[in-house]
């Protein structure tokens, strides 16, 4: 930019207090879900909905208006008008919603996550269905500010994925379901005999935490900006100073605590793949959360459930856990691959039934945020869904419609962005082993800098430089779309079940 370069300081000092109280409520939320006494919340919600009110009012002020509308009229390089683009999105949206509207959103938020957790804890819906109701009316209105003539959903959806539109996501959960429900039929009928037990046992939760921590360092994981800790819901959050990640233990399934502490350091690669002299601004941010997904995606299942990392990686868990001396790199493979269509719970779902859970959950909430089901009606219809897509009906609310913690944050339209995150993600690896040489060569030998180095190049880097469908066709020469999933799935899947 030539001719005001102070506007442009001027913007970027304003949207870097805009990130830094964005910053601290994220903080405060991790910390309200790893760390605060049990009868914080009262306070808590309180900060937290203060925060979300500063952070709207910073975003709403007459001041950056003004600084963009000056903008808009400069002649500005890409970059610089990229951080104007990404600005104006976020402020046009915020200006239409009264700052009380979001100041309610974030205190019921923080009050539904304790009745979220007691009522999966005691198995009873009809505690947290109040908090649901609250959560659906607050979001219809907050849709409603924004643009009352369009569908509530849509409008929802974009706050997660702002770049593709609804009908994108329809379109490729539609391919996914198409292509995975067949099958998972044929792998039902199939005769394989996979080493489904492998790691079956008891593991101490100390020791899966080394493990865990073993596995983060031959992942590349820094330490020195970043954190690993125990959750009810294993997430990730922070920026590229500061990556915190949890995970869960279970004391009968290792696997279930390490692919997820993989899955949520691919979130935590991201965030610390940025550039640090962007923190503060959009190109110092990641590219929304299909991306996001994308990167946690890649490295749980086309790393760490692939051959080639378990032929590299299965000593590091025998020298942890050494009864399992027996399990081949073969065995260990079949085991973290196995379809398992009984299976409930999505955070523990392999990879091909997961989407039939992402469907389910996506079809609930755009009926529940367009008023076409009500909220009592959720556990019945998300029982019938489970048996009419994967053949298995959950017996507890807990194991059913109380098993995420989503809706308790009101995150309506979050879901589909991880089938969306999962395609993306095999578009990048197929594109990753095109451009590395020997790549799976290098997984087997824990040797990961090259794939950290790519994805950083074609992906963290960028931040919000490009939109979503640019930044991957940048990096892979396509568009997002779900064909390179398909592939993948059949073929892996054809050879582990000999379809």
């Amino acid at each position: 930019m030539s001719d005001t370069p102070a506007t442009y300081d001027d913007l970027l000092d304003r949207i870097g207090r805009i990130t830094t109280v964005s910053n601290a409520s994220d903080l405060l939320s991790w910390d309200q879900q790893v760390m605060m006494p049990e009868e914080g919340t009262p306070a808590r919600s309180r900060q937290l909905s203060a925060l979300s009110a500063v952070h709207h009012d910073l975003l709403t002020a007459d001041e950056l208006d003004d600084l963009l509308d000056t903008l808009a009229a400069t002649d500005l390089d890409d970059d610089q008008a990229a951080v104007v683009r990404e600005v104006r999105r976020e402020q046009e949206r915020a200006v239409r919603v009264p700052t009380d509207l979001v100041e309610r959103i974030s205190a019921a938020s923080s009050e539904a996550l304790p009745a979220w957790r007691d009522a999966k804890e005691n198995d009873d819906f009809d505690a947290f269905a109040p908090h649901l109701e609250e959560h659906l009316a607050l979001k219809r209105a907050y849709a409603d500010h924004i643009d009352p003539d369009r569908d509530p959903y849509a409008v929802l959806f974009e706050e997660y994925e702002p770049c593709l539109p609804l009908s994108h996501a329809e379109d490729v959960l539609t391919t996914l379901r198409e292509a995975v429900v067949p099958l998972v039929d044929d792998i039902r009928a199939a005769d394989a005999d996979l080493a489904t037990d492998a790691f079956a046992g008891t593991y101490d939760t100390d020791r899966q935490e080394a493990l865990m921590r073993d596995a983060l360092d031959t992942l590349g994981y820094p330490w020195e900006r970043s954190r690993l800790d125990v959750a009810p819901h294993p997430f990730s959050t922070g920026t590229t100073y500061d990556a915190r990640i949890t995970t869960r233990y279970d004391e009968s399934d290792p696997i279930d605590a390490l692919l997820s502490t993989v899955h949520e350091f691919g979130h935590a690669t991201y965030t610390l793949g940025l550039p640090d002299d962007a923190y503060g601004t959009p190109l110092g941010e990641a590219r929304d959360l299909s991306v996001h997904e994308s990167q946690s995606r890649l490295w749980e299942n086309h790393v760490g459930r692939s051959q080639a990392f378990w032929e590299g990686f299965l000593p590091r868990v025998v020298d942890h856990f050494p009864a399992l001396g027996t399990v081949s790199a073969a065995e260990a493979y079949e085991a973290v691959n196995a379809v398992d269509p009984t299976n409930l719970i999505r955070v523990e779902a392999d990879e091909l039934t997961y989407h039939l859970h992402i469907v389910l959950r996506f079809e609930i909430e755009r009926d529940l945020v367009r008023g076409d089901l009500d909220v009592s009606e959720v556990p019945a219809v998300w029982n019938d869904k489970m048996e009419s897509y994967l053949g298995v009906r959950p017996e507890t609310d807990a194991e059913g419609c109380l098993q995420d913690i989503h809706w308790s944050h009101g995150s309506f339209g979050y879901f589909p962005t991880y089938s969306l995150g999962s395609v993306i993600a095999a578009q990048l690896f197929d594109a990753a082993a095109r451009d590395i040489d020997g790549l799976t060569d290098h997984v087997r030998r824990g040797e990961f800098d090259p794939l950290h180095e790519w994805l950083t190049d074609r992906i963290h880097r960028h931040g919000k430089r490009y939109e979503t469908n640019e930044l991957v066709r940048r990096a892979t020469g396509e568009d997002v779309a779900a064909d390179a999933f398909v592939d993948y799935a059949t073929a892996k899947y054809g050879a582990l079940y000999d379809l």
